[in-house]
């Protein structure tokens, strides 16, 4: 059985017959060639497990064919041999992402060993990925079948978000489709527990009852304000937990280090004109409706339905925290991300500072009617590789890096996240009725009870009653709404999209973190 094919590229190879044998004895496949431009010909026509690469070769250098390498095949290990120990040339290796650097002389077994930590180590982590997730499998599912209170289901789903980030890591596929079928199960049951809990939460007589939209910054926010705190809020529009934490691990903890994690419940619906116009004023929406309702627009009216947040939030500074300013800023392009960042100093000045970035809720539209999109966020993993690359290469990373350097604490947050849909469920209405998938509000409904969370009487869940026949209605697990007329392409065109409004862990269950700058 062979254990890898590698490439091994040496202007004297000619002499390494012993290390060659050695390595072919061991199980491994060699190809062998002289030279760096032929090296770089051949990688790109096969396919190479792993290369080991020498530093000095005449024409091009070892760093030259390195960099080549890395442009075909960005993700294949090279191991840089080298009898040169200049800390430049160290340096410059690394910081060209070679796997592993060896110095000459070096024996077999020393090669042997970097080959085995390269090629083995990722099977051995999945392994014993593999192997700890069986043993929990089985816990995990008593804990789903257990949960009683928010915050049992709070600890589920962050049990349910670890492990798709440690098999997504580890490539363990067979298991992944495991846990999804967990989530599955996961989500079911949620929406049962919404279903016998959400309106006694909403009634106040509830003692377990969670963080809210309507009291996240009550609570956590306007304290840390009126004691003098310094701290900035970035609010990412339809972020999900399992997006947050991926965010965090591969490029915010640089930076940051989490002195707060807060899973918080978005009301319902986990739409941005409910969940976030409650956390910016404060208030739930029949509240927000009646004491302001100069600041509220409904399902049913045309004008914009997010207009009024920096409103909002002017009320809400006023009444939890007196005579501190507040500097608003939302984003939606890029030109406006660039001003903030430019701007920072000014923006600083005030008391509260709440940047909102929509970049996240405008990809879950657009890859809706992207075909290009949709192919390449496909699946939940897909989704977060796109929202951590434009992390990654966004102006909301330096101003967070400007922010760490001068030591002011960061808050990120969002309003609601966003679920996969598959399953359609008909739903049939006047022609009034809200166009959401996750979510429907109007008069005259005909729905499944046992397939939705119905609200008959919106006053119960603090939503506004656009008239004495109003309901709204949420899709449960990954359904969504559908109209029976012209089904087969309401339901092609919307399967397998992003959506948000209705109950699910990854639209309801969503973060609020505190972060301290990391110590340099």
């Amino acid at each position: 059985m062979i254990k890898g094919k590698l490439l091994w590229v040496d202007d004297e190879i000619d002499l390494l017959k012993a290390y060659i044998i050695f390595l072919e004895e061991k199980g491994y496949e060699l190809t062998l060639i002289n030279n760096g431009a032929d090296a770089i010909d051949r990688v790109r026509e096969e396919k190479f497990d792993l290369v080991l690469l020498d530093e000095s070769m005449p024409g091009l250098s070892g760093l030259e064919v390195l960099e080549e390498l890395k442009k075909i095949r960005t993700g294949m290990p090279v191991v840089m041999i080298t009898k040169n120990e200049e800390e430049g040339l160290m340096d410059e290796a690394i910081g060209s992402k070679i796997a592993d650097y060896l110095l000459k002389p070096v024996n077999p077994k020393q090669i042997l060993h970097s080959i085995k930590k390269q090629l083995d180590g990722k099977r051995l982590v999945s392994e014993r990925t593999t192997s700890s997730y069986q043993k929990e499998f089985t816990q995990l599912g008593m804990k789903i079948n257990d949960c009683r209170t928010f915050d049992d289901w709070t600890k589920v789903y962050r049990d349910l978000v670890y492990w798709e980030l440690e098999l997504q890591r580890s490539g363990v596929s067979e298991m992944e489709e495991i846990l999804s079928m967990q989530r599955t199960e996961a989500n079911r049951l949620y929406g049962r527990f919404i279903k016998e809990n959400y309106l006694e939460w909403m009634s106040g007589r509830a003692e377990d009852a969670p963080l809210t939209s309507a009291n996240i910054f009550k609570e956590k926010l306007f304290p840390r304000i009126n004691d003098g705190e310094k701290c900035v809020v970035v609010l990412l529009d339809n972020l999900r937990f399992d997006q947050w934490r991926t965010l965090y691990r591969d490029v915010i903890n640089e930076y940051y280090s989490i002195e707060e994690e807060v899973v918080f419940s978005s009301i319902l619906p986990t739409a941005t004109h409910y969940a976030r116009n409650a956390m910016f004023a404060g208030l739930m929406p029949r509240d927000i409706e009646g004491i302001m309702p100069d600041f509220w627009v409904n399902d049913d009216e045309d004008e914009g339905k997010n207009l009024y947040e920096d409103r909002l939030l002017e009320t809400q500074v006023n009444r939890l925290a007196p005579g501190k300013t507040l500097n608003y800023q939302k984003v939606l392009n890029m030109k406006k991300e660039k001003q903030v960042y430019d701007n920072l100093t000014q923006i600083l000045d005030d008391d509260v500072v709440i940047l909102v970035y929509n970049f996240i809720d405008i990809l879950s539209h657009s890859r809706t009617e992207n075909n290009t999109l949709r192919e390449l966020s496909k699946d939940e993993k897909g989704y977060r590789d796109i929202v951590k690359s434009w992390f990654k290469n966004s102006q909301l990373l330096e101003t967070i890096k400007e922010l760490a350097s001068q030591k002011i604490k960061l808050i990120i947050t969002t309003d609601h996240g966003s679920v996969k849909v598959d399953k359609p469920q008909i739903v049939q209405g006047l022609k009034e009725v809200n166009t959401n998938l996750r979510y429907k509000q109007g008069k005259h409904l005909k729905y499944d009870p046992k397939k939705v969370f119905a609200v008959t009487d919106p006053i119960e869940a603090k939503l506004p009653q656009v008239n004495v026949s109003s309901k709204y209605l949420f899709a449960l697990d990954d359904d969504f709404f559908a109209y029976p007329n012209n089904m087969n392409h309401y339901v092609g065109y919307y399967k397998d999209t992003f959506q948000h409004g209705g109950v699910s862990l990854e639209e309801m269950l969503v973060p609020f973190v505190v972060l301290e700058p990391n110590r340099k």
